[in-house]
């Protein structure tokens, strides 16, 4: 199948979209984009979206919202090195707020983003 013919599972019960708070929309864009490689588009509204890398989940960064900062509902993003992705993180403007290893044998850690949101890094162990 072409990428072109890809398209999100539409399905009962599947997350699908995230609305995540910014400070500054095309800071926090690019932030994804560099970190985990998201693809970002203009909707017709003008607003700023985003697509994961597998075209399953999309979003977009809304402003005037609080971020979410302090661990209640945490969303972890799955990478194929959670080294080389804090690593990624660091050099564009988030912090690491757990590093590897508190949540072993798991391989996780979290960051927050240049708004502050605070997320999780998800490793497979192979």
């Amino acid at each position: 199948m072409a990428e072109s013919d890809k398209h999100p599972t539409l399905r009962n019960g599947k997350i699908c979209y995230l609305e995540m708070p910014a400070s500054d929309i095309k800071t926090s864009a690019n932030f994804y984009k560099e970190v985990f490689g998201w693809n970002t588009r203009t909707r017709g509204d003008g607003a700023i979206a985003f697509d994961d890398t597998v075209g399953e989940v999309s979003g977009t960064w809304v402003l005037g919202r609080k971020p979410m900062n302090e661990v209640g509902l945490l969303v972890y993003i799955m990478v194929d090195s959670v080294a080389a992705t804090i690593d990624a993180v660091v050099a564009n403007g988030g912090k690491i707020v757990q590093p590897i290893g508190a949540d072993a044998p798991e391989i996780t850690a979290r960051f927050s983003d240049p708004a502050g949101n605070v997320l999780g890094l998800y490793q497979e162990r192979g």
